[in-house]
């Protein structure tokens, strides 16, 4: 039987404007955004979302500005309260605790980066990354010793004594990054952590993250307005579109077969070569058995680590499950159309 999704939102509504209640239950949920706002004065900011995340995933969360991405994962750990909907986690129903139950939860299961760092300045770094171990009521030397862990593990060894004013935006984002860690929380939410950075340190920040979730297998929602972002970060993406979702999926399904001109427009500049694998281009095989020492590859193996291998190669090589089993096969034709786009 499949576990039980970490976190899981059914149906989720949130409306900004006098009477969010009341409206909600009045309208026609069928509406679009620009009719509900047009017919009640309200702003319809999430619409209907559910989806869920698995233990240790990583989930994008993507779209433009106004897309609603920011105040769903804000819904998440009810700094925003939603209008309607359940958001469960670990199967119990968060909108429904009451505020002291809240409080444990962001104290111990879940923690926020946000993009602007929101460091204290006038607290040095170790005092910055040791705050929410404060608050949760450790002892001094208990959790500055655990705090210095942190700042280790991201990268900061040598920097605890100065203060957020002595640091570049990325190391800021370190430190940020550190104190979100710092109190081992189950649940990591990322509201786009990275968009103020150079791209350079953006990048550097990125596989920092990777890296350590490598490592922690953390449960991580993550929200961005970049797909290249997205498809680097995350397991699965979902985009949104005026509060609803346009389509959820892998990376790779996401490009391979976008659903609208939307979401199209994200996958457009996408080199496809590095989203797709050999599973989703090749083409069938009568054969299902391996023979002795015969190459192969893996139906997982993006298209860009099979061009060198292809290109020596010139007859086709057959594709094989996690079980060795054949169920396609690939060449240079179809490594070739798959990097142009046209397949």
């Amino acid at each position: 039987m499949a576990a039980e999704p970490k976190i899981r939102c059914n149906s989720i509504w949130k409306l900004f404007g006098p009477h969010p209640e009341r409206t909600l239950a009045e309208i026609d949920r069928s509406q679009s955004r620009t009719e509900i706002q047009q017919s009640t004065g309200h702003v319809v900011a999430v619409k209907d979302v559910s989806f869920s995340v698995a233990e240790g995933e990583t989930f994008v969360v993507m779209g433009l500005s106004g897309s609603g991405k920011s105040t769903l994962v804000r819904c998440l750990s009810r700094l925003i309260d939603p209008t309607d909907g359940q958001v469960l986690i670990d199967n119990r129903d968060v909108t429904a605790v009451s505020q002291r139950e809240l409080q444990k939860l962001r104290r111990n299961k879940m923690a926020m980066v946000f993009q602007h760092f929101g460091l204290f300045p006038h607290r040095t770094v170790l005092d910055n990354v040791a705050y929410g171990l404060e608050v949760r009521g450790e002892g001094r030397k208990q959790r500055l010793e655990k705090a210095m862990e942190f700042i280790d593990l991201v990268g900061l060894d040598g920097w605890a004594e100065h203060y957020p004013r002595e640091l570049s935006g990325g190391m800021q984002q370190r430190v940020g990054l550190a104190r979100a860690m710092a109190v081992e929380p189950e649940i990591l939410l990322f509201d786009e952590p990275f968009s103020a950075l150079d791209p350079l340190i953006r990048r550097e920040m990125q596989d920092e993250l990777l890296d350590l979730q490598s490592r922690l297998k953390k449960t991580m929602v993550f929200i961005t307005h970049d797909f290249l972002e997205a498809i680097k970060m995350g397991d699965n993406i979902m985009i949104m579109r005026d509060g609803a979702v346009s389509q959820m999926g892998t990376s790779e399904e996401i490009v391979a077969n976008p659903v609208d001109k939307y979401v199209a427009d994200f996958t457009e500049d996408v080199p496809r070569y590095k989203v797709l694998t050999a599973g989703k281009v090749m083409r069938s095989c009568s054969r299902e058995v391996l023979r002795p020492d015969e190459p192969s590859v893996s139906v997982t193996a993006k298209i860009d680590a099979l061009i060198d291998i292809v290109a020596d190669t010139d007859h086709a090589l057959p594709v094989v499950d996690e079980h060795g089993v054949i169920c396609g096969e690939i060449d240079r034709s179809i490594v070739m159309k798959s990097m142009k786009g046209s397949m």
